[in-house]
């Protein structure tokens, strides 16, 4: 499959996305260890999140789904099955690095396979801390990758630092704590997402924000079964953000967001380069606040992306890039290698296709410099097989003089399954349901600069 695309007309459009990818993950699988009954409404079917689905149902737990974006998860209070053979992770990280924290603890063996890019990706940074805690874990691949095989362990809970920023990290930490003897503790060096966090709250185990920033979990807690409705995807949502926000006069209303502070640094990056954002928490009952994002376009300039910020935009990384080569002066990604152990090296896919498309990039050893020339031309461009490249530079091409065509596009329904009809609808605004007026309760986004 792939996407051929053409220069946008103004967007004015209102949308929503479809469920957190984050979320829906760990919503599956905290549900599965719950005490009941329960029912999962707004869940993502991509192809990502059905593996992990698929592998609660390979452990033993009932999973129906009604309904596409409806599961209804019947929890064995922590009781997984041995699984009657290998797991198939497909290509999702997510899947893979969870799963392994949470099979360290079970009292028997498996065995977690994925495709081959997914083989290629890190897994030390997981098995590390699960194997102080006490887990039996070999990597079968080289350097400490895929396949991986799980012989469980009676784990002890341990104080970890982290030397990375990652939720996935962190979060197979946490799952592996549920089932350890004692306290769970993980300290990073910036924070990362707080999805795991949250959910745990809201499934009511007992966790601890240490005073340091750590978070611990106590061991041989089970989770509380309850219904959760999954808020829309921000990451999802960054696409068309940009592309509203690039296009002096454009104007998006996404409606049904996630709007956890973790996840909404793109905001405060886009006010920085100029675009005009406003949010709106509207629901904050469960564990996840949600609500409206507006953005209003204007002419962008660069800006500098680094530090404390890239663990909170890291997926947003690939069509903030984009967003750089649309602006005036230069967009500099700093301290983003994390980006070279994604589906693809996604600092080399960004600065290749970039410069099919006519941008200046300098690619550093950890980011990017881009030097934005406000307009783009078509090309072939390739997806790397990787969703969040795919999407991105189908984004760039609504800003191309011309054609452009993205190679190998089903790589999407990994994230985002209907991401082609949504493109259609704004290349064709005849489709798009328009907005209505600017809300004025709306409440400015907080960027770093105010």
């Amino acid at each position: 499959m792939e996407f051929r695309v053409r220069r946008a007309p103004r967007i004015e459009a209102e949308i929503t996305v479809p469920g957190d990818k984050s979320i829906s993950h760990r919503a599956v699988i905290l549900a599965s260890l719950s005490n009941g009954v329960c029912v999962l409404r707004g869940f993502l079917p991509s192809d990502d999140c059905m593996r992990t689905v698929q592998a609660m149902r390979a452990l033993g737990i009932k999973i129906e789904q009604p309904e596409p974006e409806m599961l209804i998860v019947h929890g064995k209070k922590r009781l997984l099955t041995p699984p009657a053979g290998e797991i198939d992770c497909g290509n999702s990280a997510t899947t893979m690095r969870l799963l392994t924290g949470l099979l360290a603890g079970q009292p028997f063996e498996s065995r977690l396979v994925g495709e081959a890019t997914l083989s290629r990706r890190p897994m030390e940074r997981v098995i590390t801390p699960l194997r102080e805690m006490g887990a039996d874990i070999v990597a079968e691949g080289p350097n400490e990758s895929p396949p991986i095989r799980i012989r469980g362990s009676k784990l002890r809970g341990i104080e970890y630092n982290s030397p990375v920023a990652s939720a996935q990290v962190k979060s197979a930490i946490l799952l592996a704590g549920l089932f350890a003897k004692g306290k769970t503790t993980v300290n990073e060096p910036t924070p990362s997402r707080n999805h795991t966090e949250l959910m745990l709250s809201y499934f009511l185990v007992r966790t601890a924000k240490e005073e340091d920033g750590g978070i611990s979990i106590f061991g041989d807690q089970v989770p509380e079964s309850r219904d959760f409705n999954i808020p829309g995807d921000i990451s999802s949502a960054a696409f068309w953000l940009v592309a509203a926000g690039a296009q002096p006069g454009g104007h998006l209303l996404v409606r049904d967001a996630g709007l956890n502070d973790t996840r909404t640094t793109l905001l405060g990056v886009l006010i920085r380069m100029g675009a005009q954002v406003r949010e709106a928490v509207e629901d904050v009952d469960q564990a996840e606040p949600r609500g409206t994002v507006e953005i209003t376009g204007a002419p962008l300039k660069g800006t500098v992306i680094q530090g404390k910020e890239i663990p909170q935009v890291i997926d947003e990384l690939p069509i903030l890039a984009v967003a750089g080569a649309l602006a005036s002066g230069t967009t500099t990604i700093r301290h983003a290698q994390e980006l070279r152990v994604k589906e693809t090296d996604r600092i080399a896919a960004i600065a290749h296709n970039l410069r099919a498309m006519g941008a200046q990039v300098i690619e550093l050893n950890d980011g990017l410099e881009i030097h934005g020339r406000g307009s783009l031309r078509g090309a072939r461009v390739a997806s790397f097989g990787d969703h969040r490249i795919a999407m991105a530079f189908a984004v760039a091409g609504l800003f191309a003089d011309g054609d452009t065509i993205v190679q190998d596009a089903q790589c999407v329904q990994e994230s985002y399954p209907n991401f082609r009809e949504a493109l259609d609808e704004i290349m064709n605004p005849k489709k798009v349901r328009m907005t209505t007026p600017v809300i004025s309760s709306l409440s400015p986004s907080k960027g770093d600069d105010e």
